[in-house]
């Protein structure tokens, strides 16, 4: 019998989570990278008790190239269908970028909305989406996305995978952003349940099994090669494959190729997120689309490179200057806001705020502990020790809570995360500014996530879903959509490659 990932903590464990959240997963991750904390490992699962590469078979019915969110989203799905899938992944553990994932996941119209009596709509899901992405988001990608969110939220819910508690994202009206119950971040939480769902469904995990080649014959996708641990290359054969391999975010050759003003950014991505699945694409003459799209997230810890979540804003927190003055709308587009702050002659920035947002956004447990938060039991305390005007701190946030009183944001016109004033101490202070996030362009893919070539047709046997595929988010992607992309389009893809390999028998 296979003995497949591992046993998995209670996932009350994951309360308090962040970006390279400190879940068992990830200290095992940890405890195989190198000691110098920029080249940290933050994939999500743990390193012992994954499928023995002595179990690895000459064949299956659907190999998945990637053990992030989308691939083992994949898996399941392709399970439910009746398929014998497998997951190699080149990384020693499972998890990919989503183990870093913050905010949560964005969905319409769900039974959550409903049960707190909030009126959302596809359609202004849609049209929000569309305006965040400039107007240049694939249409009929977005409009299978947002109508099949609610879904994806539900058959997260039946494998335990329960996202209830909702807040607010920048670019978005409605509160639309599912996280787990206790308020904390959604990646480790999401990572432990898929990872959990993987095993009890029996579908073999390889780690360090890193896939260099898409392999055909008669112009159809029929396995891939893998090298293994040992340095041997093993070629599988599949009647079909999904590439689930995330971006290239943390490839710096990549990022200057497309974008060479990026040079000297930090990155969120994990070490693993490379682009290889894209390259491998591109040489079966599968098209890409919206490569120069690279976005760069407003709050981010330079030091260690680690993301601060949105969740910090959407619970009421204000973008502070050096000289203790809000300058944008906080809760605006994040390319906006990552403009605003490097327009600052620091190029960097405060978030500030209080203990009720602390309480509200548990994630700042985590960042605590990492060293980022700096508190102070009085406004001045506090920007006293962010050497900060503490007059003009004091004055901001005494405006602020005037506005939020009001319902009005005289300066900015900010109109969410607005629920809360600023008034209960203490206070408290983040230094953060831009950093690489995502990358939203990548191979181009239809509704049914088939890889397409230039000329619009599909490479047969072939299925991509995640941050792997370009033109779902535009210019521009919305926070919480990301970790919608891996499950909605993770579904599909497992979805409709079972069915192009039932097609084969």
């Amino acid at each position: 019998m296979k003995k497949v990932i591992m046993s998995l903590v209670s996932l009350s464990l994951f309360a308090g989570l962040a970006v390279g959240c400190t879940s068992d997963q990830e200290k095992a991750a940890k405890s195989k990278e190198s000691k110098d904390s920029s080249e940290e490992v933050t994939s999500g699962a743990s390193a012992n008790g994954y499928t023995d590469i002595s179990e690895l078979k000459d064949n299956y019915d659907i190999v998945i190239v990637g053990a992030g969110g989308a691939g083992m989203t994949a898996a399941l799905q392709a399970k439910e269908a009746g398929m014998n899938p497998v997951i190699l992944e080149k990384m020693p553990v499972a998890g990919g970028n989503t183990i870093k994932s913050s905010s949560g996941m964005n969905a319409s119209e769900t039974k959550f909305q409903k049960e707190e009596g909030i009126t959302d709509s596809n359609d202004k899901f849609f049209e929000e989406t569309l305006k965040g992405g400039k107007g240049t988001n694939d249409q009929e990608l977005l409009r299978f996305f947002v109508d099949h969110s609610a879904d994806a939220i539900d058959w997260l819910d039946t494998k335990g995978i329960e996202l209830s508690n909702l807040t607010i994202t920048g670019g978005m009206s409605e509160k639309r952003t599912h996280r787990p119950a206790d308020g904390s971040a959604i990646g480790g939480y999401l990572v432990d349940g898929l990872v959990r769902n993987v095993k009890e469904e029996s579908i073999p995990l390889f780690v360090n099994a890193d896939v260099t080649e898409l392999t055909e014959k008669d112009d159809q996708v029929n396995g891939v090669k893998v090298k293994l641990e040992d340095g041997k290359t093993k070629e599988i054969k599949a009647d079909a494959v999904i590439v689930t391999t995330g971006g290239f975010g943390a490839n710096k050759e990549m990022l200057e190729e497309y974008d060479p003003k990026l040079k000297d950014y930090v990155t969120t991505n994990q070490e693993g997120t490379t682009g290889d699945g894209i390259k491998m694409i591109e040489k079966l003459g599968g098209a890409t689309v919206d490569m120069k799209e690279i976005q760069i997230h407003p709050t981010v810890q330079q030091d260690k490179s680690f993301l601060i979540g949105e969740v910090v804003r959407g619970e009421g927190a204000i973008l502070a200057s050096q000289e203790g003055t809000r300058f944008v709308n906080e809760m605006d587009t994040r390319d906006k806001v990552s403009a605003a702050i490097t327009a600052l002659p620091e190029k960097s920035a405060y978030l500030v705020f209080d203990q009720g947002v602390r309480e509200r956004a548990t994630a700042i447990d985590f960042y605590d502990e990492q060293g980022f938060v700096v508190e102070g039991n009085t406004i001045e305390e506090l920007a006293k020790k962010i050497d900060m005007p503490e007059a003009a701190l004091k004055e901001t946030v005494e405006q602020w809570n005037k506005d939020v009183q009001a319902k009005a944001d005289a300066q900015f016109g900010r109109e969410t995360g607005m629920d809360n004033d600023l008034s209960t101490g203490p206070y408290y202070a983040i230094k953060i500014a831009p950093g690489i996030h995502h990358t939203m362009g990548g191979v181009k893919i239809n509704t049914k996530t088939e890889v397409l070539k230039e000329d619009g047709t599909a490479i047969k046997g072939l299925y991509a879903a995640g941050e792997v595929t370009g033109g779902l988010h535009g210019a521009n992607r919305i926070g919480g959509n990301a970790v919608a992309d891996i499950i909605i389009f993770g579904r599909q893809a497992g979805t409709e490659a079972a069915t192009f390999a039932s097609e084969q028998k």
